[in-house]
């Protein structure tokens, strides 16, 4: 049967810029691809200040700066201003290395708007292993810069096995540094995460009680403070609307100026993704292979095909099926629903019975990323 054709898609509300891969911390939960340091060659200031322009022609109304991390670019007070300038609403996504009371008056001065400030955990002990460096107290002190620069206090944490039973005290932190805002995103099984998945997965007693801490600081501070817990996919039975449903709202350029649905999708065998050297970003959007691949439902194969859920979650995350399952098209395991959720119930059931990990952890590194390229 011929599959039916992508729907038309909304333009491009959200714009990723990943403007490079280059890191000061080695997570071992990092999203960029492991095979990052095999993708060098980083788009000029010229292609970017392109890049924004005509995503903003396309109906793009958010940009965000992110890595790696951003700050080790030079001209990324460049980017920001030519960004407030196009009317973009923009955000930096940053570890805090870089962000000095020089810089951060430069990035104030070129309009940004917003900070989302990372932190590991709680304590300088595992904050600086996780990260595998020694970033914690430069961490607090940015926190405190962000503040004296009027921006929101945005902070993200990775939830995991490693430290999610310390949510109470990482919300006390975030508390103390005065956050108006505090994610707490369990961690998603990808790239560098998914090589450590065997370490990082939770239980679900961890995660029951991580949400019940959370709740109580709720109704402790009201609105003081807003915290999210972005719910687990291992752990649900139903799938995610992954990133809004696929070419829906987001546009994610790597830093190669490979344009992604999301910043995931590269690992994805068979799809080819256009290059915003080669490119417009009309022609990626509306117009590309890789864009439109997966839009919609029709070309969704069974389970999903007849789901009565298939327009609210759109098939789950494609990475994912690849990932679990050996294939993007399939419906996403973490599905009750997919032939391949046992797969999912085993991890699961893996960090249940808290077995030792013979693997040690895998950090994010240059050389762990061309030994892992060159493996794949």
């Amino acid at each position: 049967m011929k599959p039916e054709a992508s729907p038309r898609p909304g333009p491009p509300l959200w714009l990723l810029a990943e403007v490079t891969h280059r890191c000061p911390l080695h997570c071992v939960f990092c999203f960029n691809p492991v095979d990052y340091a095999t993708h060098e060659q980083e788009l000029s200031t010229d292609d970017w200040l392109r890049v924004l322009r005509e995503a903003r022609e396309q109906g793009a109304v958010q940009c965000g700066f992110s890595g790696g991390e951003p700050l080790v670019r030079d001209d990324l007070e460049i980017l920001v201003a030519e960004a407030h300038r196009l009317g973009y609403y923009t955000n930096l996504l940053t570890s805090g290395v870089g962000l000095t009371e020089a810089r951060a008056a430069a990035l104030k001065a070129a309009g940004l708007d917003h900070v989302q400030l990372s932190f590991q955990d709680s304590t300088r002990e595992m904050n600086d292993f996780l990260s595998h460096t020694r970033t914690f107290e430069l961490k607090q002190r940015v926190a405190k810069l962000i503040k004296a620069n009027g921006w929101p206090m945005v902070m993200n944490v990775v939830i995991h096995r490693m430290n999610i039973d310390h949510v109470d005290r990482i919300i006390g932190m975030a508390h103390e540094l005065g956050a108006e805002y505090v994610e707490l995103a369990n961690t998603q099984y990808y790239s560098w995460a998914f090589l450590n998945r065997a370490q990082l997965l939770p239980t679900r007693e961890q995660l029951r009680r991580a949400e019940q801490v959370t709740d109580a600081w709720r109704a402790r501070l009201g609105n003081e403070m807003k915290l999210f817990f972005v719910a687990p996919d291992y752990h649900e039975a139903r799938p995610k609307k992954c990133m809004n449903g696929w070419g829906n709202v987001f546009l994610t350029i790597a830093p190669d100026g490979t344009a992604l649905p999301c910043h995931t999708a590269r690992m994805l065998p068979g799809l080819s993704f256009p290059n915003v050297r080669e490119s417009s970003i009309r022609d990626i959007w509306f117009d590309s292979e890789g864009f439109n691949r997966f839009r919609g439902t029709g070309w969704m194969k069974e389970p999903c095909r007849s789901c009565d859920q298939r327009e609210a979650d759109l098939g789950g995350c494609r990475c994912q099926a690849f990932l679990i399952a050996g294939d993007a098209a399939v419906a996403d395991p973490v599905c009750s629903k997919s032939p391949h959720h046992a797969k999912v119930q085993e991890a699961v059931a893996q960090a249940e019975r808290g077995e030792p990990v013979a693997q040690p952890l895998v950090f994010r590194d240059p050389a762990s990323s061309r030994r892992l390229a060159s493996t794949s």
